[in-house]
């Protein structure tokens, strides 16, 4: 059972893979962390969604726990976002990240999400979304095991 984080877009920049470094040091399974950038369609609007889409979905397992990040899903605090992580992990189900393209996803992935989540009503960066899902894991992680990183 691991975490792995599917985001279309380039390689990490230097701030952004130190700061997830930091945060994926701290981790331990099942909170064990994969990344694997897909590259972005060279097409525009409509055809890029659909063809990174189809890019994304070759690469979730069958039986993995979906998780889709886009500004219109259900915004849930941390401790929420960890009680979800740990059903799906409690149910034998590794989980996968999806961080779509400049242009989102297509239906059928946003179909196929088991939790679509929403960090925030507002767009932020890709690199900085990367960075702030590691902390959001480590974060999991903690509440998960009771340790005093959250406070309430």
């Amino acid at each position: 059972m691991t975490v792995r984080v599917l985001a279309v877009g380039k390689k990490h920049e230097a701030w952004v893979t130190e700061g997830i470094d930091r945060y994926e040091k701290r981790l331990r399974k099942p909170f064990d962390v994969s990344w694997q950038l897909l590259p972005h369609s060279a097409r525009e609007g409509d055809a890029a969604r659909a063809e990174e889409s189809e890019r994304i979905l070759a690469k979730v397992d069958r039986d993995a726990f979906l998780v889709l990040l886009d500004e219109r899903g259900r915004n849930v605090d941390s401790p929420a976002l960890a009680a979800t992580l740990q059903g799906a992990f409690a149910a034998g189900r590794s989980v996968t990240v999806v961080i779509g393209g400049a242009y989102g996803v297509a239906d059928r992935v946003r179909e196929r999400a088991d939790f679509v989540w929403s960090l925030s009503k507002l767009v932020f960066p890709h690199q900085l979304v990367r960075l702030i899902l590691a902390e959001q894991i480590y974060r999991a992680q903690e509440i998960a095991a009771g340790r005093p990183y959250h406070h309430v």
